[in-house]
């Protein structure tokens, strides 16, 4: 009795969540929430990798989908897995494209759960047979052309002795979408037109659909299989198949985003990573993120904290990066201190993304540099700082510059490092693959720092020998002069830099620069 009660308290929980079809931001609330929660996460190939850093990184992750057509494991052995995991008292997620019940085998991982007596709760998804039509500008019902739809899948299960599908019944229905069905499209459409429907009819197969690799072709029921064939459309597609698709032309407005097609590098740390991807991905973008900054804490905590204890001696405080803001207001936190410790600290800023970083913590910026460089903010402080006592909370790779010039100018410079960085090991070998690909090399590659070009160009061996020829059909975006002047050194073109150095204002200069180029 005491061990049946010991086994069942120590029974974990499953969640099986719909991940939705693609794009990251369509899976629900409930399922973001069960993520971040999770200990396990169980996922398949149709899952959107950026979703996985939505968990915690102490939760376990294991890959159970696709390599390439074949299956890594079979179903009975991701249910065991999950099983087992349950078992030992973790909250597990079973993370699966579009919706657990919509062709998605969740039917058959809630049975096995059941059976076994583990508690689970289903989290729906937005399906893909919903969502990836409309990102390709089609209803699937329509008050004038479509009053029924059915969903179908492509194909059935090998083992059954008779299809379930009444190809009969299914012909006289005004909008049918197929999952998984481009490897049989052409006994589809032969079912059809034999059971009455129109070669004529319009078919549209969009692949990949709500990603900005999304590839949307058209034509009818009976020349569609051969569309298909010559613009090499591969799974996974949905097909849609009705009057409904004429409207595709008018409603089309992911495929119309000015990025749209367009592969861009993102280098910054894992945690500012954030914005500038919402930005590029908001403009349609296909984002390839790989972080060139890990942030490590310095090397000792004593000369920050002997600061930290006699803020009020300080006059000024200048901010030259976001990760400083926020490395120095986390010791500050974590010391048991708060902003009450600054009253009467001027605080200035190298750049408008540094600022909103400090005014975030509810703190006035009393100057912005407006060239976002120290020899900007030397300028702009100017005579100011004579005899006055001022702070750098930095990382231990800052210029140099920007002290000898405040001492220039008469100022006590107390330079703090609050902050190392260095390349993330896989982010190296992330790069070079990258780079190695025939398919995979980025249209754009953004700078956001000086550092971030060095890294770059070190990582593929790149020395200051002219580097054009080798990059020529990339863009180079870089966040302000200094930058600029770094990626010039190296041989290369700068296509991009923005008249205000902030994220937004980065990515829109790339918009304007592409629709230039149109």
């Amino acid at each position: 009795m005491k061990d049946k009660k010991m086994r069942k308290k120590k029974m974990g929980f499953v969640s099986l969540v719909g991940a939705g079809p693609g794009d990251q931001g369509l899976i629900t609330v409930k399922g973001y929430q069960r993520l971040q929660e999770a200990e396990v996460v169980v996922y398949d190939n149709l899952v959107n990798p950026i979703l996985l850093t939505t968990a915690s990184f102490r939760a376990e992750k294991i890959f159970v989908g696709k390599m390439g057509s074949r299956h890594i494991l079979e179903q009975s052995e991701i249910d065991k897995i999950v099983i087992e995991k349950a078992r030992q008292g973790k909250k597990v997620v079973r993370l699966k494209g579009g919706d657990p019940y919509i062709f998605g085998r969740g039917g058959e991982e809630a049975s096995a759960l059941k059976s076994q007596d583990i508690p689970f709760e289903i989290v729906p998804g937005v399906t893909s047979s919903v969502a990836v039509p409309a990102y390709a500008g089609i209803p699937l019902t329509h008050r004038d052309y479509a009053a029924t739809v059915a969903f179908v899948t492509g194909h059935e299960n090998p083992q059954k002795p008779e299809s379930l599908i009444d190809w009969m019944a299914l012909s006289k229905m005004n909008t049918l979408v197929f999952l998984m069905g481009v490897t049989y499209l052409k006994e589809v459409t032969r079912r059809l037109i034999e059971c009455g429907r129109s070669p004529t009819t319009p078919v549209a197969i969009i692949q990949q659909g709500t990603v900005p690799t999304q590839k949307t072709v058209v034509g009818s029921l009976g020349d569609i299989a051969q569309r298909a064939e010559e613009e090499d459309i591969r799974p996974p597609s949905i097909i849609v198949i009705g009057e409904v698709v004429r409207f595709r032309d008018a409603l089309n407005w992911f495929e119309t985003r000015p990025l749209f097609g367009k592969r861009v590098l993102v280098m910054r740390s894992r945690r500012q990573l954030g914005e500038l991807t919402t930005l590029f991905h908001e403009a349609g973008a296909q984002i390839v993120e790989i972080p060139m900054l890990e942030i490590l804490p310095p090397r000792s905590y004593r000369a920050l904290d002997q600061v930290l204890k006699r803020l009020g001696q300080y006059d000024w405080i200048l901010f030259t990066s976001v990760n400083g803001v926020q490395a120095f207001m986390d010791r500050l936190q974590g010391q048991k201190r708060d902003i009450r410790d600054l009253k009467g600290v001027k605080i200035a800023t190298i750049g408008l993304s540094t600022r909103q970083a400090v005014e975030g913590y509810h703190l006035r910026v009393a100057l912005v540099a407006r060239e976002s460089t120290a020899e900007g903010l030397v300028k702009i402080l100017g005579r100011q700082v004579k005899g006055k006592k001022v702070l750098i909370p930095r990382a231990a790779e800052g210029r140099e510059i920007l002290v000898a010039g405040l001492r220039k100018q008469g100022a006590r410079v107390s330079d703090i490092e609050v902050y190392r960085s260095r390349l993330p090991k896989k982010s190296k070998e992330r790069l070079q693959d990258l780079f190695r690909s025939d398919t995979e090399v980025p249209h754009w590659v953004v700078f956001t720092s000086s550092l971030m070009v060095h890294r770059f160009m070190k990582v593929l061996g790149g020395g200051r020998a002219k580097e054009g020829a080798r990059f020529k059909d990339i863009h180079f975006a870089a966040i302000g002069p200094v930058t600029r002047k770094t990626v010039v050194n190296y041989g290369l073109k700068v296509h991009v830099v923005p008249s205000r150095a902030t994220l937004k204002a980065l990515v829109q200069e790339i918009v304007v620069f592409e629709k230039k180029s149109v």
